[in-house]
């Protein structure tokens, strides 16, 4: 019997031997793919782009198209087996007429197709309000009702909605729920990464009052620290932040070291749980790849692809499952140049959509006698002249409001055009322009209050100069000296050749957006509204209709020495 024993061990112990004994995971190579602020760019922008090359040499190309986008991030997911593609917001609102007149759904359609699986909100997704971009998520033709005046499902009934997933973390109800989920789970290749998504605490001035109604937005470090605890908790191996907030580096692309670094994104960094090592973001329409340290000492990597689909981030992690960190981070931006072709249901779609909006684009409304063009770096330009011009022309008649002179935003226009040879403009020309849909306001406000927002908007920091200034109509004139000190800025305000007085009221055009303390012109919202007005396109319409000389003349003066 001890003899049996014996054996039996002895195979046992031969079998444990032959036994594959279990390893542990090794660290995995995941790429994701980045884009942000697409602003529903589906056709191909006229023109060429310079921006800096992988090399560092200045380059020139015609960048961007949904299609060429498409191509570009299939052929760079090649040969990668652990892929995923997220986005910073902004991926509608301001867009092409060939998406806008459509509600923006052959946008979503488009990144659909595309392959895109994971998005924060950002501050144009709200362009439209909360219900619409609720839309964008589930689909459906809101009951067949109207959205302004665009009818929802023109031309693909319905309307298929989202397949990617919209993360809105820091955007709460009064009860303190997100409007969409602050966070999304993902299995890339063989490891678990949190994707957390949110926009800017400032969305509320950037867009409409209607737009964020019944909305909060809460701080965008403390909603990304809390949520970063949640999921590792729950045993995630990696955690991005994605951000519709950014820096405004130097233009080089591809630099790593990001000299002379600025943007409403560093304090919100400087807070950053270290743990997040990697934030995609947009918001400033500049494209980055930075490596900054964190509060820990360690690097985290800081991305942004631009603008209109110019440029997609591909980004390298390596994954550590057992640590449950990352290891390394590498990142550069592709320039969408047309070399990868285009793909072709997202050409379809394009197609499509541009050919359906093609005579609404063509039709001419007006003239212009001259030129629009101007230095891009001026402060004020002849285009945000003229729009200045047309909303004053459209309620300075006591049955239109009364006012005495017109305030126009500079983020309110998104380009600048120069008419035909012949002097026609088209629909097309001036929906890019003004893509919002804005109406017009009278207010009556007073002197006094004129002139300290005019010193409240001097008083803001260089990077935001020159979207805080307000552009007026002609017969308001103002001059400005930067060496001053804060407050006391203001050299000349005059209407009519008078100078304003402080204890008059006045009565004053604006849209809807600055009206309702946009772009945080707080004292235009405390201003008394006395009548509405047409929308702001229409005023553009009627007023090119009556043929217009291009204006250039100085009724805002910088007198900084």
């Amino acid at each position: 019997m001890g003899v049996r024993v014996s054996g039996l061990l002895a195979v046992a112990l031969a079998l444990a031997g032959c036994a594959t004994v279990p390893t542990a995971p090794t660290p995995e190579r995941v790429q994701i793919l980045a884009l942000n602020d697409f602003h529903g760019s589906l056709e191909v922008p006229p023109g060429s782009e310079e921006y800096h090359s992988a090399t560092g040499e200045m380059a020139k190309d015609s960048l961007g198209g949904a299609a060429r986008l498409g191509a570009e991030l299939a052929a760079l997911r090649a040969g990668h087996a652990a892929t995923i593609t997220v986005a910073a917001g902004d991926l509608i609102g301001a867009s092409q007429l060939s998406s806008a007149l459509y509600l923006d759904e052959p946008t979503i359609m488009a990144l659909n197709r595309m392959g895109l699986a994971v998005a924060s909100v950002g501050n144009h997704e709200f362009d439209k309000g909360t219900i619409e971009l609720k839309r964008m998520q589930s689909g459906g033709c809101n009951g067949g009702e109207p959205l302004g005046r665009l009818m929802p499902c023109q031309l693909d009934s319905p309307f298929e909605g989202a397949r990617f997933t919209y993360l809105a973390g820091n955007v709460l109800d009064d009860a303190g729920q997100s409007l969409f989920p602050a966070s999304t789970v993902r299995q890339v290749g063989k490891v678990t990464i949190a994707f957390i998504g949110m926009t800017l605490t400032g969305t509320s001035l950037l867009v409409s009052p209607s737009g964020t109604r019944g909305y909060r937005f809460a701080d965008e470090a403390d909603t990304a620290n809390a949520e970063a605890a949640r999921m590792r908790a729950q045993g995630v191996d990696a955690v991005v932040l994605l951000i519709h907030q950014g820096l405004d580096p130097m233009p080089i692309y591809n630099e790593t070291g990001c000299p002379d670094l600025d943007g409403a994104l560093l304090p919100v960094l400087a807070r950053l749980d270290p743990k997040i090592r990697l934030v995609v973001t947009g918001h400033t329409h500049k494209a980055y790849a930075c490596e900054i340290p964190a509060s820990d000492g360690s690097n985290r990597l800081v991305t942004s692809a631009g603008k209109y689909g110019y440029f997609v981030t591909d980004i390298e992690l390596t994954v550590d499952p057992v640590s449950d960190t990352i290891v390394s981070m590498a990142a550069h931006n592709v320039p969408v140049t047309g070399a990868a072709g285009e793909q072709a249901d997202v050409a379809a779609i394009v197609q499509r959509y541009v050919a359906s909006s093609a005579g609404e684009a063509a039709r001419v409304v007006g003239t212009i006698d001259g030129s629009l063009a101007s230095d891009p770096d001026a402060f004020y330009r002849p285009i945000d002249y003229l729009v200045a011009d047309a909303q004053f022309a459209a309620t300075r008649g006591e049955s239109d409001g009364g006012a005495q002179f017109a305030l126009m935003n500079r983020g309110g226009i998104r380009t600048t055009f120069d008419p035909a040879p012949d002097g026609t403009v088209t629909f097309g020309q001036i929906f890019a322009l003004q893509p919002f849909g804005n109406t017009l306001g009278i207010l009556e406000v007073s002197g006094s209050a004129l002139i300290a927002g005019l010193e409240t908007a001097l008083a803001r920091s260089d990077i935001e100069r020159q979207k805080a200034l307000l552009i007026p109509s002609a017969n308001l004139r103002y001059s400005f000296d930067y060496s001053r000190t804060a407050g006391s800025r203001l050299v000349s305000l005059t209407l009519d050749g008078k100078p304003i007085d402080p204890a008059a009221t006045y009565r004053v055009a604006a849209n809807n957006f600055i009206a309702g303390g946009g772009d945080g012109f707080d004292f235009l919202a405390k201003a008394k509204p006395v009548a509405g007005g047409v929308s702001d396109l229409d005023a553009l319409a009627a007023y090119l209709a009556e043929g217009v000389a291009a204006p250039h003349d100085t009724r805002v003066e910088n007198l900084t020495p």
